[in-house]
């Protein structure tokens, strides 16, 4: 079942006007436009290498832009330096497709570093409670003294959300989150996503290549192709669409893999 679409009000989290970004001379991001509504899932669908991860890189500004708008919270990330830019991420949760843990430190351990780096004032009740709370919220309250290695691969995501909740960020960023998962922990992740959106009131974008991840998660759906958004819509407006590209991505995924 397609979720809900949210109807956007005024507020905009994200918005990206002309964004442009190529590497050795090579487009990868072409005058993009996109915009993230405030409590929405947005997902942005694209083939692999079609630039959906510059893209919410550049979002978190991890990479520069070459041209172009990108605001975030009001933010011109263009001109953000030092501890600005500091305060700016820490409102966004980015959740990698390697979750990049730090495989030398347990789970706890993880999510302590992430707050005592940023958070350097809180207590050690506070910093119990806040890992505490939302390990519990992704499920893996009993793996808090396990190592990375001795996780799962959806354990392992779960980690990595739960490290970009504990500084509860106004927006979330996932790169490709259902990404080498088998369907049945594909779809717990999914329904992870839903309930961090409901319970943390989160704006989020959702990079994925994973049709059933895009339908079961985003209420809003933007298409990337050459470097620009092609079509955007709910699910089944998008794939109503007589685009060869579009179609011919949702054949791939729900049709020749059956």
């Amino acid at each position: 079942m397609e979720i809900p679409q949210i109807i956007p009000a005024a507020i905009e989290v994200i918005t990206v006007s002309g964004l442009q970004k190529a590497f050795d001379g090579v487009p990868v991001l072409n005058n993009l436009e996109l915009k993230l509504h405030k409590g929405e899932n947005l997902v942005v669908l694209g083939r692999s290498g079609s630039g959906k991860s510059v893209l919410i890189k550049t979002i978190a500004g991890l990479l520069p832009q070459d041209k172009g708008l990108v605001m975030v919270m009001g933010k011109d990330m263009k001109n953000l330096r030092g501890k600005d830019l500091e305060q700016l991420r820490l409102r966004i949760g980015f959740s990698f497709q390697s979750s990049a843990l730090y495989d030398s430190m347990t789970v706890r351990e993880n999510l302590e570093f992430a707050l005592v780096r940023n958070k350097k004032k809180l207590t050690r009740k506070e910093i119990d409670e806040a890992v505490i709370k939302v390990l519990t919220d992704v499920q893996l309250l009993e793996s808090i003294e396990k190592m990375p290695s001795e996780l799962s691969g959806g354990q392992t995501k779960r980690v990595g959300v739960a490290r970009a909740l504990v500084l509860q960020p106004d927006i979330m960023l996932y790169d490709e989150p259902t990404s080498g998962l088998d369907p049945l922990t594909a779809m717990e992740i999914n329904k992870l996503i839903l309930k961090v959106q409901k319970e943390y009131n989160t704006s989020s974008i959702i990079i994925t290549h994973d049709l059933t991840c895009a339908r079961d998660t985003g209420n809003r759906i933007a298409v990337l192709s050459g470097g620009i958004i092609i079509k955007q819509g709910t699910f089944l407006e998008v794939f109503s669409s007589d685009d060869a590209m579009i179609k011919g991505f949702y054949n791939y995924n729900f049709i020749n893999k059956q």
